[in-house]
């Protein structure tokens, strides 16, 4: 790719930031990552990560992606201590329908902590030319007429300097001030989406046995509109079980250990707590998160925007986190602008804004649409998300039968295929046959 500018900086050192750095290295001769938090290469936690305790699972789709921008990645997080699995071989999925087929597919995901995950990837960045990290700082953009022209960083010190830069990004997560900044300099703030979930969710972390749950490395007991409670169980480095229960509406989850392992063994299938029953947490007390709302800011609907101005990641759009969506859009939406960038710098944030949209507006209607499945998250449903809805609770009662379909249904689930995949005519009559009772020739392993 040609170099098309001398400099760049990416505000914010998160998933999103880095894999923008990483695309960006490749049409740029700097690029420096302003981080508030400490850089280190240690898998530590980190203020501006405050879901960083909670569960994170690298998608499929996600996977692909990082592995064909940093390849190795998956390996590296490995010899960490993280883990590559399958989702449907080593998975465990229970729904009110009981559980789903489970046999090995192929689909491979990598779990392990938040910091992990992140630490492995902020090396193979930062060992990148042309990579600066500046931290802790924070930054804001410097405009001249219409277009970005740097930024102004402050060190925690209080010292400030301005930056020169043909191209910045907003990647500083939901807390992003973009919205008022832009207000403030005439742009106005770009219309927002949101649906209020009121979901909070809590995690404990619990010593692991290499035959738990026959070898699986993941335990998910889905929430659903009669029990709008689930939890969750992935296995992390250092033997480690993250074990998490949460609520929609606003409901708490106990945070005493005999309050928690009931609430776990109060779900549609008691087996998470059985996993964890007669057996101490690591830490003397959980760790609560709480995600009050899902919102989409659409830059891409302002009449205008500064030029070299790029908003990627949660500061476009923070989905709910049971859906383990985050890290897998802030990849497609490098891979954008891995795309945009070889057009040049001319109308890049114009692209940009536009393949932005693309690359989360699928994954957003998707979550959306299985939110409004509750009662009490309130917005319009329309009669298209009502009927898909509904043929999606049939494909998920078929799986619990039918392998091809338990498949099927995870392959949208990991952003490998669009959900209305689950319309094809083999996976529509595979669905019907199980509602029948009929046999199915896909075998499964049940556990």
């Amino acid at each position: 790719m040609k170099r098309i500018a001398e400099r760049a900086v990416v505000i914010g050192g998160s998933v999103a930031g880095l894999l923008a750095a990483r695309v960006l290295t490749e049409a740029v001769d700097e690029v420096m990552l302003v981080e508030r938090d400490a850089w280190s290469d240690a898998p530590v936690h980190r203020r501006g990560v405050p879901q960083g305790r909670q569960p994170h699972l690298l998608l499929g789709r996600g996977r692909e992606v990082l592995d064909r921008l940093c390849p190795g990645f998956s390996a590296d997080v490995v010899a960490a201590g993280g883990h590559e699995w399958d989702f449907q071989g080593d998975g465990r999925y229970f729904s009110e329908a009981g559980l789903m087929a489970h046999r090995p597919s192929g689909m491979v995901g990598v779990a392990g902590s938040r910091p992990l995950l992140e630490s492995v990837l902020r090396r193979r960045v930062s060992e990148l030319p042309g990579v600066t990290p500046m931290a802790p700082a924070s930054a804001e953009p410097l405009l001249r007429g219409d277009r970005v022209v740097g930024v102004r960083v402050r060190r925690s010190a209080g010292q400030e300097r301005e930056v020169p830069a043909d191209v910045v990004v907003d990647a500083t997560g939901r807390g992003s001030h973009l919205p008022i900044w832009l207000e403030g300099q005439g742009y106005g703030r770009p219309p927002e989406s949101s649906l209020q979930l009121g979901l909070s969710y809590t995690s404990w972390t619990f010593p692991r046995d290499p035959g738990d749950l026959d070898g699986a490395a993941v335990c998910i007991v889905a929430a659903n509109p009669e029990l709008p409670r689930g939890g969750s169980a992935s296995a992390i480095e250092g033997d480690r079980w993250l074990v998490t229960a949460s609520a929609y509406y606003g409901t708490s989850v106990p945070r005493d250990r005999p309050g928690f392992q009931a609430f776990l063994e109060d779900l549609v299938s008691p087996r998470i707590g059985a996993l964890i029953r007669g057996r101490e947490p690591l830490e003397p007390a959980p760790v609560v998160h709480r995600v009050p709302a899902s919102t989409r800011r659409h830059y891409e609907r302002l009449p205008r925007r500064p030029e070299g101005l790029l908003v990627l990641g949660d500061a476009y759009a923070g989905f709910n986190p049971i859906y383990g969506h985050g890290m897998t859009v802030a990849a497609l939406e490098a891979l954008a602008l891995q795309a945009d960038l070889a057009h040049g710098l001319d109308g890049l944030a114009d692209r940009s804004a536009r393949s932005t949209a693309r690359a989360a507006s699928a994954v957003w209607d998707m979550a959306a649409g299985a939110d409004l499945r509750f009662p009490g998250v309130p917005g319009a449903r329309p009669l298209r998300t009502t009927m898909l809805n509904a043929w999606v609770g049939r494909v998920v009662r078929a799986a619990t039968r039918d392998a091809e379909v338990a498949e099927a249904f995870l392959r949208t689930v990991n952003l490998m295929a669009r959900p209305e995949s689950l319309l094809s005519p083999m996976i529509a009559g595979r669905v019907l046959r199980a509602q029948r009772g009929a046999p199915t020739s896909a075998p499964a392993r049940r556990s």
